[in-house]
C-alpha cells in the first residue's frame, strides 16, 4: 500500500504488515493507512492477519506527536482508540501475528483482535504508559480490563509490568506462542480455519458478545476527549 503499511491479499485471507521504521511506531499516517487497509479487507470479505517487522510488532505511538503537546497527544491517542474500537467490531476475524516486541499501543493492538500468536524469544510485551509518565487513558483501561486476565490487569495498567511472550500468554496479551519460523504459517492456518466460519453469524455473534464492552469503550473515548491526557515525559 505504501512505505508504512504493506497489504497482501491471498486466497482466503489478507495480510496487513506495519513497516514504519525501527520501532514500527503508530503515527497518524499509520492509523490512516491501517483504516484504509481494513476498508479493503472488509470489501474482500476475508479474515485479516495483522503483523509487524521481524523482531518488532510495534513499540507504540509516535513519540514526536506524543511529546509535542497535550493536544497533539490526545489527538493521536483518540485516533488509536477509535481504531481499536473498529478492530474489535470488525465483521471478519482479525489474527495478530506478533513478530516481536509489543509495547504500549503495540500491546493494545494485541488486545483489539480476535486471536493473538506470538513468538518465542527475548521480547517485551506490555503497557508502559505509567512507567513513562502517562496517566492511563480511560479507553486504555477499558480495553485492558476486557481482555487481560483479572490478576494481571492492575499489574499491567497501574504498575506497567512488562512480560516475556510466555508470561504475556498467561496475562492475556497472547493466545499462544510458536517458534519464529512458524509464526506466519500458524497465522495463515488460523486464518484459513476462520475463513470457514459463516460470515453473517460471526459478525452478529461478535457484536452481541462485545455489545456492552464496545459501548463502554465509546463512552471512555468520549471521556478522554473531555478530560484530556498527560503526555509521556520527554
Amino acid at each position: 500500500m505504501n512505505e508504512l503499511i504493506q497489504y497482501t491479499s491471498a486466497g482466503n485471507y489478507v495480510i496487513i504488515t506495519i513497516t514504519n521504521g525501527k520501532a514500527n511506531a503508530i503515527s497518524h499516517e499509520v492509523i490512516d493507512s491501517l483504516n484504509t487497509s481494513f476498508d479493503n479487507a472488509e470489501k474482500e470479505g476475508k479474515p485479516v492477519i495483522l503483523t509487524g517487522q521481524p523482531g518488532i510488532f510495534s513499540a507504540g505511538y509516535d513519540l514526536k506527536s506524543m511529546t509535542q503537546s497535550p493536544e497533539s497527544a490526545l489527538e493521536l491517542v483518540t485516533k488509536g482508540s477509535q481504531l481499536s474500537h473498529r478492530m474489535l467490531s470488525f465483521p471478519y476475524p482479525i489474527i495478530a501475528a506478533c513478530s516481536g516486541h509489543a509495547i504500549a499501543k503495540g500491546a493494545f493492538l494485541l488486545l483489539s483482535v480476535d486471536y493473538r500468536i506470538g513468538i518465542e524469544g527475548d521480547f517485551k510485551i506490555g503497557l508502559n504508559e505509567v512507567l513513562i509518565g502517562m496517566t492511563m487513558h480511560n479507553a486504555g483501561i477499558e480495553i485492558a480490563k476486557a481482555r487481560l486476565t483479572p490478576v494481571y490487569f492492575e499489574r499491567s495498567v497501574s504498575c506497567s509490568e512488562i512480560y516475556s511472550p510466555k508470561d504475556a500468554t498467561t496475562a492475556g496479551f497472547l493466545d499462544k506462542i510458536v517458534p519464529e519460523e512458524h509464526l506466519l504459517p500458524t497465522a495463515i492456518k488460523v486464518a484459513e480455519m476462520f475463513s470457514k466460519l459463516n460470515k453473517k453469524a460471526h459478525k452478529e455473534t461478535k457484536l452481541k458478545v462485545r455489545k456492552i464492552y464496545l459501548a463502554s469503550l465509546l463512552k471512555a473515548i468520549e471521556k478522554d476527549s473531555r478530560e484530556g491526557l498527560t503526555p509521556p515525559s520527554k
